[in-house]
């Protein structure tokens, strides 16, 4: 009978926020994958949890995976664990979650503590619809590219980063989106959490000596809505003569920007003999 893969979050700064059926989960699955065994093992030797371990990370995703997905098959319980954090959120437990639907290994998440939840809650920027975009690429042609794909977003972009890339990520940005409302969160649940509330054009000049240090997460504003243009008499009519011009009649032309602005077609057609 096969067993399960079950997906566990750990805390991502103060171990307090571990839950209690995250232990029992780790306590009694029959094996650990974690990302780096000696990250995991003071977690578990804090929560007095002896399951063995064994090591899964990005360098032997594809071998170890397939390692670990026959053990699941004969019977064995697996939790996988990351550093810190949900695993599979920019993370290699991702591929095997995916081996194991592909096997129809069942999974189990056991839900825990997100830097992308967490970050977004306190950034004071607007949470009602926003984009996770991770890590960007060291690559700077593919991270400009990445940069420019976003131009136009107009959901709230988070991103992780390290804090030695942090001056030029934020040099890239600006060069892309212009001033825009940033929140900087860093070390989130750790002594020193901060959220430092600025904009672009701001923090491009008071961080980019890499003074801030600590896990990052940045909470970019999204795109402004384009500016609604006046459905005024003279605006739709303006439309009709450009119908008109592509070789619409002047009755085709009122009739399909009546539809369009909710003026009325007769009005439309009115100006349009008129001028």
């Amino acid at each position: 009978m096969s067993g399960k893969l079950f997906v566990v979050g750990t805390p991502i700064g103060n171990l307090s926020d571990f839950s209690p059926r995250a232990v029992e989960t780790l306590a009694q699955a029959d094996f650990i994958a974690a990302e780096d065994t000696r990250v995991t093992i003071k977690l578990l030797n804090k929560f007095n949890i002896n399951t063995p371990m064994v090591s899964y990370h990005k360098y032997n995703t594809h071998e170890r995976g397939e390692e670990i997905c026959r053990r699941i098959e004969n019977g064995e319980n697996c939790a996988i664990v990351s550093d810190a954090g949900m695993p599979c959120i920019s993370d290699p437990g991702e591929i095997l979650v995916k081996q194991c639907a592909e096997r129809g290994i069942p999974v189990c998440v056991i839900p825990g503590p997100t830097a992308v939840a967490s970050a977004i809650a306190i950034s004071g920027l607007s949470t009602s619809r926003f984009t996770f975009e991770g890590f960007l690429t060291v690559n700077k042609p593919g991270r400009r590219e990445h940069l420019l794909s976003l131009k136009n977003e107009r959901r709230t972009m988070v991103f992780y980063e390290a804090p030695h890339k942090l001056p030029a990520t934020l040099h890239d940005m600006y060069a892309v989106f212009g001033d825009r409302k940033l929140s900087i969160v860093r070390e989130l649940t750790k002594i020193h959490e901060e959220v430092i509330r600025t904009t672009l054009a701001q923090a491009c000049e008071k961080y980019a000596d890499g003074s801030v240090k600590g896990e990052i997460v940045l909470i970019l504003e999204g795109a402004p809505e384009p500016e609604q243009q006046e459905m005024t008499l003279e605006y739709a009519a303006a439309l009709a003569r450009e119908l008109v011009d592509g070789g619409s009649s002047l009755s085709d032309a009122a009739k399909e920007t009546a539809k369009v602005t909710g003026i009325k077609k007769g009005d439309i057609y009115k100006e349009l003999i008129s001028k």
